[in-house]
């Protein structure tokens, strides 16, 4: 496997944890403390995933100015 797959999968993966953790927030019986520990992992795996993504664009970018 490439460098390049396992970042996508990567990617795709913190994109599917950030939708299981939306999934958990909708629960109405969560407790106040819960939510915010969730918002804060869902947030961080948003966060990575867009470092991700950026880099892959950056990596497009320069194969593109060859």
């Amino acid at each position: 496997m490439s460098e390049e797959t396992k970042e996508e999968l990567s990617f795709e993966e913190k994109v599917e944890n950030a939708k299981e953790l939306l999934e958990k927030l909708s629960n109405p019986d969560i407790t106040l403390s819960s939510s915010v520990e969730i918002y804060k992992n869902g947030m961080k795996e948003i966060e990575d995933a867009q470092k991700l993504l950026e880099t892959a664009k950056l990596q497009f970018e320069e194969l593109s100015d060859k």
